[in-house]
């Protein structure tokens, strides 16, 4: 239960810091919805994206991991999308609500970066670390 706590917190400071850096990225300030983005986010990580992940492996080993790029960028526009339908307020360039276009796309893999590499400090920091899915 402490590491899904943690886990949120992480998500919802990574998404804070994204939205500060990188332009057109939009997210309330009310700190409830921000932890409820961030679960949202924590669990599409959680459950989608390793399938996902796994059905791109043979693309992933061609691109030499790019794909793993749009992965992430494709996670954090689902989560925009369900966080849209549950009225928490997170959108990527004026998606969702917009158009879908590339600016949509291209903002999404910066936030995704930026999110990654966030959450990667933090968990480190916080003794998250985690080798092929086991705690250490």
């Amino acid at each position: 239960m402490f590491d899904l706590i943690v886990r949120v917190l992480i998500n919802t400071a990574a998404v804070v810091v994204a939205v500060k850096f990188v332009p057109k990225i939009v997210a309330p300030d009310d700190l409830v919805k921000l932890l409820a983005i961030g679960l949202i986010l924590g669990l599409i990580n959680t459950y989608i994206r390793p399938i996902v992940k796994a059905l791109a492996f043979p693309i992933s080993l061609l691109t030499l991991g790019l794909v793993g790029l749009v992965i992430n960028a494709a996670m954090l526009l689902l989560a925009a999308f369900v966080s849209d339908q549950f009225d928490l307020g997170l959108s990527i360039a004026g998606w969702p609500g917009g158009d879908f276009s590339l600016d949509v796309l291209l903002y999404a893999i910066v936030a995704a970066v930026v999110i990654s590499i966030v959450s990667t400090v933090l968990a480190f920091f916080l003794g998250q670390r985690r080798i092929l899915g086991v705690r250490v």
